[in-house]
């Protein structure tokens, strides 16, 4: 094997590695986290006490967070030894098989949201996320002896688990995103929780529901396959199912630009 063939095929082992490693971080893979999926409405877990407890989230959001989503990223500044101890409880409490769908969802979740805070934290005064290296490929989220992305949380466990309402949950510390709820989800009320926030952001001003031009969320263009109704994709009758102003099927959409600015107050 001359010189050369060693150097190619040296190059291509080195560029497959890296790929698998992108594809794991940007969400393909859950790492090995449990997931569950999601098979009609939810239930109550009626359990004394949760496994995790997202009281001290809870509180933080409850103190930073107004009812618009807006964040005070100044306020939590002042509460970083609350949200790291937050932080650490969640990396030291990895979700089991055991769990029920509920918990594992509403850990997810907070996860997410959380660490998003965490990240615009460590890189603030920021503009927009985007203008952070890598916020939703790097393996910033601890869990037990494995590094998680963002994306891998968003795209390799919540998206597996057949629940679009996960995608107007999660935040992404932006203007046009899903507003973060200024509580934490808990098992035993998630149902209620998804169901509001998907409302609230469906008829809210993140969409135009006008019936003859309708403007969606650029989210319902990424996500399109998501949002599946009698078996098939379609985003129209999934909209319907949340709104009064009933879209035509088969009306022709066009998706608003979308904001990446900070959502702070």
């Amino acid at each position: 094997m001359n010189l050369f063939v060693k150097f190619f095929l040296v190059c291509t082992l080195i560029l497959s590695t890296q790929q698998c490693a992108l594809i794991s971080a940007a969400g393909f893979s859950s790492q090995g986290q449990p997931t569950k999926l999601v098979s009609g409405k939810l239930g109550s877990v009626t359990t004394e006490v949760e496994i995790v407890d997202h009281s001290s989230w809870d509180d933080m959001l409850k103190r930073h967070v107004d009812d618009d989503g807006l964040v005070d990223y100044k306020g939590f500044q002042k509460d970083q030894s609350q949200l790291r101890e937050y932080l650490l409880k969640l990396s030291n409490t990895p979700p089991r098989e055991s769990w029920p769908v509920e918990e594992l969802l509403a850990y997810y979740i907070n996860t997410y949201n959380a660490y998003t805070v965490q990240l615009i934290l460590d890189n603030y005064p920021v503009q927009s996320i985007k203008d952070i290296n890598g916020p939703w490929t790097r393996g910033i989220v601890p869990i037990g002896n494995k590094n998680l992305s963002l994306g891998g949380i968003e795209n390799g466990i919540l998206r597996k688990m057949n629940e679009p309402r996960i995608h107007f949950a999660i935040n992404c510390a932006s203007f046009s995103c899903p507003k973060l709820l200024n509580e934490a989800f808990v098992p035993s009320r998630i149902e209620e929780q998804l169901e509001r926030v998907t409302s609230e952001f469906i008829n809210g001003d993140k969409n135009d529901l006008n019936p003859e031009q309708p403007e969606l969320s650029s989210i319902f263009k990424w996500y399109q396959n998501d949002f599946v109704v009698n078996g098939k994709v379609d985003v129209i009758a999934y909209i319907n199912g949340y709104t009064d102003n009933t879209l035509e099927p088969g009306v022709s959409v066009s998706y608003k630009n979308y904001d990446w600015n900070l959502n702070e107050q």
